[in-house]
């Protein structure tokens, strides 16, 4: 790729840059010649600041207009963006700093203090601020640089993001997203999902994932449409905008919320073209009640940090309920054994995707990077699936030891750590139990020598140290773990154990 990924995206730009990019939720626009004239004056501050291409620039912000302009500056530059959950504490916040080495460092304004302090101790050279309404540093520096910043040539392998996954180990890993790997994705699904000038996506996602970033937004602006841009998922923000709205892409929790009320109907989707679903798996009745309320049936697919989207229901055939579709046309699936054998239609195995959306590897690990693929190629994504007689992929497990919560990836051994130092604790067991709203929230089982440690405790501690989202929302105790012969714990039998905890 001789343009950039930043050069493609901008000669997606509609003739008319006037044309509104992004109305928010208070109703105030922006257009295409907004995101282009403040990126370009972003790439000049961040290259003002030292920032070279291939340097990291880290963003912990809300979502907002401007920070999706923050992240088209990086990419304008030619720089790294490293987005980052807002749900962060500082002790993960060090770790990216040091493992990451960013150049600049954008935070929350109210951060900044603590922000500051821990990226002196990291190394890192410059820390910026943005609000949730354009207020800080970021942006008032950036207003005196013009608007027509050239962008920085880049080749088809260079880094354009590194995107923090949970680890088994505990610690996360940087999968590292090259120019090739978010446009090809991009363009695809931009064909794939049907997106025009006319469309109007309702945006509720952060953007600090791939989900809202890389998908949504690269979505819209590729076909130079529109979207609303709410902070958050607020139920009445959303009802309030789907009839003005042609598609939506949500995490299941979304459509669970519509669906609990009966407002939701036929007359208030009537506009909607498409619904799509991903971060997290679809529950069948979701799907069946869905269609029913709406009489449209929601799009599933399948993807992961390391490769954003693999598979897709499609968009004018059969949408079939509990599986995420076929491969994308430029994408390469098949389910193998454990010793990399290719198993037949509808045998079990672990699936495992190549093409052009998949990761270069993991930052600064080349052996876990060496695991995670086969000598040809495919990318081993740990789920258990099968691809039946259509090519429909059906996921039905996890090799790994994930609990997806909200959409978001929690890897228990990075809990259990934190848990197994607190003072009180002999050991202890982190699952993911069946949840209403989260999908799956996740639980605590812990071996203790001191009866006064209680459910609050932990809680507390581990709020201090860890991201809301993988803090356990219950905590039990045992006096010892269930384990096999071999001493592994059997946390198949607590998951069992701790089945309806949250449906009663």
């Amino acid at each position: 790729m001789t343009n950039s990924l930043f050069m493609r995206i901008q000669s997606r730009f509609p003739a008319d840059l006037s044309k509104v990019l992004i109305e928010t939720a208070s109703g105030e626009t922006y257009s295409y010649g907004d995101a282009d004239n403040a990126s370009a004056r972003i790439a000049g501050l961040l290259t003002a600041l030292g920032a070279r291409k291939g340097d990291r620039v880290a963003v912990q912000v809300d979502k907002s207009p401007e920070a999706l302009f923050l992240y088209l500056g990086c990419i304008r530059a030619g720089l790294v963006y490293l987005p980052l959950n807002t749900a962060y504490q500082a002790g993960e916040l060090a770790y990216f700093m040091g493992n990451a080495a960013p150049i600049i460092f954008v935070c929350q304004p109210h951060r900044e203090p603590e922000v500051s302090a821990i990226a002196k101790a990291q190394g890192v050279a410059k820390v910026l601020t943005l609000g949730t309404t354009g207020e800080g540093t970021l942006i008032d520096q950036a207003i005196a640089f013009p608007n027509d910043f050239a962008p920085v040539a880049c080749a088809d392998d260079d880094l354009a993001a590194i995107l923090y996954t949970s680890g088994t180990t505990g610690k996360p890993k940087g999968a590292m997203m090259t120019q090739t790997n978010l446009w090809s994705n991009a363009a695809t699904l931009e064909k794939l999902w049907g997106f025009n000038s006319e469309d109007v996506l309702l945006h509720a996602l952060p953007i600090f994932h791939t989900h809202g970033l890389f998908i949504a937004c690269h979505c819209v602006m590729l076909s130079g449409a529109k979207m609303f841009f709410l902070p958050k998922f607020d139920r009445e923000q959303v009802m309030a905008l789907l009839p003005r709205s042609t598609v939506m892409m949500g995490v299941p929790t979304f459509y669970v919320r519509l669906l609990s009320e009966d407002d939701f109907d036929t007359n208030v989707t009537s506009n909607m073209r498409l619904f799509i679903s991903g971060s997290a798996p679809l529950l069948p009745e979701t799907f069946v009640a869905f269609k029913e309320r709406t009489g449209k049936a929601l799009l599933e697919r399948y993807g992961m940090t390391e490769m954003g989207m693999a598979t897709s229901n499609p968009l004018n055939a059969e949408r079939i309920v509990h599986t995420v579709g076929p491969a994308l046309p430029d994408v390469d699936i098949r389910v193998c054994d454990e010793n990399g054998d290719v198993l037949g239609t509808n045998e079990i195995g672990v699936l495992e995707a190549r093409g052009p959306n998949v990761f270069a590897g993991y930052w600064q690990m080349p052996e876990k990077t060496a695991e995670e693929f086969r000598d040809d190629g495919f990318f081993i994504t740990g789920d258990i699936a099968k691809i039946d007689e259509k090519g429909y992929v059906h996921i039905v497990g996890r090799a790994k030891d994930l609990v997806i919560s909200g959409g978001f990836n929690v890897y228990p051994k990075e809990i259990e750590t934190v848990i197994d130092e607190m003072d009180g604790v002999i050991e202890s067991a982190v699952i993911g139990v069946a949840h209403p709203d989260f999908g799956e929230a996740v639980v605590a089982v812990i071996v203790r020598n001191d009866d006064s440690l209680s459910e609050d405790d932990v809680i507390g501690a581990i709020k201090g140290q860890l991201a809301n989202f993988k803090v356990p929302k219950r905590v039990f105790f045992l006096s010892e773990l269930p384990r096999n012969a071999m001493g592994k714990v059997q946390k198949n039998i607590l998951r069992e154990d701790y089945k309806t905890i949250f449906s009663n």
